[in-house]
């Protein structure tokens, strides 16, 4: 009877399984973050900071409206017949005028401005891939530490049984108190294991919360298999797809297009702009009209320094370019051989686990017939719940590296 109990003990599962929850899949994920993480509502704004500089632009200088009045003050010299407050005694200068802007200035600036909020769209997409990537890390990061949870407890709860039936064992005499002291050992071993992943799950659930800007508790679904975007192109063909999708790519492109409208916008206010107007003068009540104007001369100051500053920002921005392209390059290519390398890591995996699996089984079969030391069976234990761990570390080292290649290549919106 005791073999019995032993035996249905040993035939417990081996490997946690991965059951689904009522939780969020990766993809539900990346896509509360879209909507709702409370770092990407603030870059938002930026958009509209941006748009209200292209109102700016498109805005006309306003006529200006300038009065002078000059007063007689001494009585001696007033018109005859007349007090201080007649106008025969008082002279008046209206002026209406207006500044003309010339060599197209209000066209460039709404050039510039428009194409600053397109570096300001491929800015905010740069944050937006970088939240995803944080938030599928840290999704692969709650699963990771799920599964450990499951697996600690899976062992744990084997081990338990165990001691139970070790302890039956040794008042009957079947073994020494030296073999239950271990199988009692290890237990409390995965008890403190067990806290420990419990406490680690708890952090990165409360995590991955912020990033989804999630108000209730989170929980994922255990069952999603992450990779959903089988990645068959090669290195060539992911580097030709980081240079069109990548936003820092976008970016430094449109940065460079800003910047040479801005040569032409600096180029263009070193033309001075005249101020024109009209005039009307009546003194002492003799009515004058005439037209203003002013214009000045640039004999010094010929907006020098923006239009030297301008085409440096341009030469800048190009170099910036030039350098975004070659950390793509070594982004993809790093990115990718560290992807090729886990997915092959898996693959190898699944053959180790079925073997750690099988000596366990067979290991804890000897035993409960006597055929083996608890020494044995305990180091069967351990070596299987070592590789099981091993299997999950690789199996997230080949998650994130999967989602940092759809970032390094800018597809992870894909997902």
């Amino acid at each position: 009877m005791l073999k019995k109990a032993f035996l249905i003990c040993c035939v417990l599962p081996l490997s946690c399984s991965l059951y689904a929850q009522n939780g969020i899949t990766l993809k539900q994920a990346l896509h509360a973050a879209q909507q709702n993480n409370p770092f990407l509502q603030p870059e938002k704004l930026n958009l509209n900071i941006a748009q209200s500089d292209v109102v700016t632009a498109g805005l006309r200088p306003n006529p200006v409206l300038n009065n002078q009045t000059l007063q007689l003050m001494n009585d001696r010299y007033f018109a005859t017949g007349t007090k201080f407050q007649n106008a025969h005694n008082r002279q008046v200068w209206w002026q209406v005028t207006k500044q003309f802007q010339l060599a197209n200035q209000r066209k460039y600036k709404q050039e510039v401005a428009g194409k600053n909020v397109s570096v300001t769209e491929k800015n905010y997409a740069t944050t937006e891939v970088m939240v995803l990537l944080e938030t599928g890390n840290k999704w692969v990061d709650v699963w990771y530490n799920k599964m450990n949870l499951d697996l600690v407890q899976e062992a744990k709860t084997n081990i338990d049984s165990l001691v139970a039936i070790q302890q039956i064992r040794l008042r009957n005499q079947v073994i020494s108190e030296s073999d239950l002291a271990r199988t009692q050992l290890l237990a409390e071993q995965y008890q403190l294991q067990l806290q420990q992943a419990s406490q680690a799950y708890q952090n990165e659930i409360q995590n991955l919360q912020l990033l989804t800007g999630s108000m209730a508790p989170v929980s994922i679904d255990t069952s999603d298999p992450v990779i959903t975007l089988v990645v068959t192109e090669q290195l060539d063909s992911l580097l030709a797809i980081s240079y069109t999708r990548r936003p820092d790519i976008q970016v430094a492109t449109h940065t460079i297009a800003a910047a040479k409208s801005n040569v032409k916008l600096q180029k263009a206010l070193a033309i001075p702009n005249p101020e024109l107007g009209l005039i009307y003068n009546p003194q002492n009540t003799v009515p004058y009209f005439g037209f203003f104007g002013t214009i000045d001369l640039p004999f010094f100051s010929r907006n020098q320094g923006e239009i030297k500053k301008s085409r440096f920002q341009l030469q800048q921005s190009e170099q910036a370019l030039s350098a975004i392209r070659q950390q793509v390059q070594t982004d993809v290519q790093t990115t990718f051989h560290t992807y090729e390398l886990n997915k092959e890591a898996i693959r190898k995996y699944d053959a180790i686990l079925s073997k750690s699996t099988q000596v366990l089984t067979a290991v804890k079969y000897a035993y409960a017939r006597g055929g083996t030391t608890i020494i044995d069976f305990l180091e069967a234990e351990r070596t299987w719940f070592d590789t099981q761990k091993m299997y999950y570390t690789a199996l997230y080292d080949y998650r994130r590296s999967y989602l940092q290649l759809l970032y390094v290549t800018g597809l992870i919106n894909q997902l």
